[in-house]
Order: structure tokens, then C-alpha cells, then sequence
């Protein structure tokens, strides 16, 4: 999952959290080095150097191809000697779905709050289950900062394979094309069709067919790792608002979630070995995590429907989302929902972006 990054002035109560967070972006553009200066580097790996010329070529065609930012984002490269740039803690009541939101000055309010210090995240991790919450930590591997900063390509995902790695640049980017505060399922939604509908493009035009079924593995994979969390979720969402009392919604909760997890493993016996979802399944299996992956991905399908009602053309594309975000809330989200109507009735899954 992809993430931007709040920063902005503090409030007194709240000193201690922007710290960390100008801290941990400072540190982060102090150990950036322009792409072609580390290319210059005699000694660096076949593999990186490999990357980042990939990476090189896959920021150009964003501006070029996708009418995304011309900007210096994704234009150095950071090692920060860890694979997460920042966690970020997600929560949600014990018996509800519904995220936990906290507000900042620059990006509105959020569904999950972004920590460059492990502990820092940690200790709010805590005070929160104390509290009752259901709480899941997740590593991100990048975030945007809407285009204040220009974001650098990080070890955290360089390493990726090239659908993946076309994927989040662009989804990145796009969040610095259009950003709707208050709205992180909005901003998500459209940041992630817009990452999935230019790699499609980018291996159309560029990819090898290895790389072009490479990718295609990864969606099937991960269209199908949503079918078996939507399933959770409806019916988790079933039992919270039924009138049970609240032992027995706790045991039919913890029923489901079991469930959950004997379905991934039966899925994944198909996937020829394959494991990247096992440690989202082990860890943090409760209704923050659930939650996340609705607030991020549920309004997916609208996009790509609004894509092919534009004729595949990006920056009519741009102009009408653009269009949509301006609405009030009600009035966008009756929108998004009139648009992603030929996928529920289609029965088709909507795609997503990680399974971090």
C-alpha cells in the first residue's frame, strides 16, 4: 500500500510527532544522490545500475506518455539500509470496520498515521490496542509528499520487479497530479488505477514478455488475495451490525478471521510456491488491516471505468477526475459509485497495488 506523507506546522500537543517526521524527511533528502551521479559510480552493482536506468526510463515516460508531473521526484536515488521508509499504524474499533482518521495541516485527515521512527510507531501501536483498538503497523515502501519535496527512488523498492516497479512510481506521481484533502479513499483509488493503468502501457510499448507475464501473474495473484478479503469483510461487517451481543460478535469475528486464513492457504497451492502474502495473513489479522485494504481499493473500479469512458486518453482522464474530486463528498462518492457499476455487476475483482 502507498502512502502520502503529512508534514506541516505543528500544533503543541503534536511537537513531538512533526519532529520525527521533518527529521526523518531531512535525513532521507540528505542521503539522496542524483540518478546520474550514482550511474557515474565505477563501482556500483550490474544490478542497480540496471534499475535505476530502468527507473531512469520509466520517469520520463510519466511525463512524456502519462501527462504526470515533470518535476525532479524519482530523478536521485537513496539507500536508507532498511527495507521500510516509514511504518504507518492503522486502527479500528474491536467490533467495526471503520478506520481511525487523524488530521494534519497539509494533507487533511488520513486513516492511518506515518512514522519514520519504528518506535515511535510502535509506542502508538500500543497506547491504541490498550485502548481496545485493533491496530496493524505496516511497513510502506514509499510515500508521496504531493509534490512539496521531490521524492527520491529508495533501496525499499528499486529492487522490484519492472511491472511493480512502473506501478509505484506512477502511482506516486499521480498522487502529486491530484490530491482531494479529507477524501484517502479517493486519492488512493485514483493513484492506484492510475499506477496499474501505466504499467499496462509502459510493458505494452516497452516490456519484455517475460516482464508482460510476470506482472500479469501478480495481478491474477492479487485480484484473487481480494476476493478472499472482500468475503472477510462482508461478512465480518454482517455480524458487527447484527444484534448479537457483543461475546458473541467476538466469536464469530475470530470464526471468520480463522476462516480467512484457511482459505489464503488453500489459495496459494495454486500459486506454485509462491509467498508474499503469507506474512500479511500471519501478522496483525483483524479489522485495521481489513479495513486499510477497503479504504484503499474500493473505488478503484470507477476509475477504470472512467479511463475506458475517456477513451483510454490520460489527460481527458485527468480533467474529468479532476472534475469529481471538486464535487461535495456525497455528490463524488454517488459518482464513484454510478461508475464502478459495471464491475459489480460484471462480478470482476478490483486490482490491487501491494500486498505490504
Amino acid at each position: 500500500m502507498r502512502t502520502g506523507f503529512a508534514l506541516g506546522l505543528p500544533g503543541c500537543a503534536e511537537l513531538a510527532y512533526y519532529r520525527q517526521a521533518a527529521v526523518g524527511q531531512w535525513t532521507l533528502f540528505q542521503a539522496s544522490q542524483p540518478v546520474a551521479a550514482v550511474l557515474a559510480d565505477p563501482t556500483l552493482s550490474v544490478e542497480l545500475r540496471q534499475r535505476l536506468e530502468t527507473a531512469r526510463d520509466l520517469r520520463a515516460f510519466a511525463s512524456t506518455d502519462l501527462a504526470l508531473p515533470d518535476n525532479g521526484s524519482y530523478r536521485s536515488y537513496a539507500d536508507l539500509g532498511r527495507p521500510w521508509v516509514v511504518k504507518n499504524v492503522f486502527a479500528a474499533p474491536e467490533l467495526s470496520l471503520e478506520p481511525r482518521r487523524w488530521c494534519f495541516p497539509v494533507a487533511g485527515c488520513l486513516s492511518y498515521r506515518g512514522y519514520f521512527e519504528a518506535g515511535a510507531a510502535q509506542g502508538l501501536a500500543e497506547e491504541l490496542r490498550a485502548g481496545g483498538d485493533d491496530v496493524y503497523v505496516a511497513d510502506i515502501s514509499a510515500y508521496s509528499t504531493l509534490g512539496w519535496f521531490d521524492d527520491p527512488l529508495l533501496n525499499t523498492f528499486i529492487g522490484w520487479p519492472v511491472g511493480r516497479l512502473a506501478e509505484l512510481m506512477f502511482h506516486e506521481l499521480a498522487h502529486q497530479r491530484l490530491y482531494v484533502a479529507d477524501d484517502t479513499a479517493f486519492n488512493e483509488a485514483f493513484a492506484t488505477a492510475m499506477g496499474r493503468l501505466g504499467a499496462e502501457r509502459w510493458l505494452e510499448r516497452h516490456g519484455t514478455p517475460r516482464e508482460r507475464e510476470e506482472y500479469a501473474t501478480d495481478i491474477r495473484r492479487r485480484e484473487q488475495f481480494l476476493r478472499l478479503t472482500a468475503d472477510a469483510r462482508e461478512r465480518l461487517a454482517a455480524v458487527y451490525a447484527s444484534s448479537g451481543d457483543e461475546a458473541a460478535k467476538r466469536t464469530d469475528k475470530q470464526r471468520i478471521l480463522t476462516q480467512l486464513r484457511e482459505q489464503y492457504r488453500e489459495l496459494k497451492q495454486g500459486w506454485g510456491g509462491y509467498t508474499g502474502y503469507d506474512r500479511w495473513f500471519e501478522q496483525d489479522l483483524n479489522n485495521a488491516k481489513l479495513a486499510g485494504v477497503s479504504t484503499y481499493y474500493r473505488q478503484v473500479p470507477a476509475f477504470l471505468t472512467l479511463f475506458e469512458r475517456e477513451g483510454r486518453d490520460f489527460a481527458a482522464f485527468y480533467r474529468v477526475a479532476e472534475a469529481i474530486g471538486q464535487l461535495p463528498p456525497p455528490e463524488r462518492e454517488a459518482r464513484l459509485r454510478m461508475l464502478s457499476a459495471p464491475f459489480r455487476l460484471a462480478g470482476k475483482p478490483v486490482p490491487l497495488v501491494s500486498s505490504d
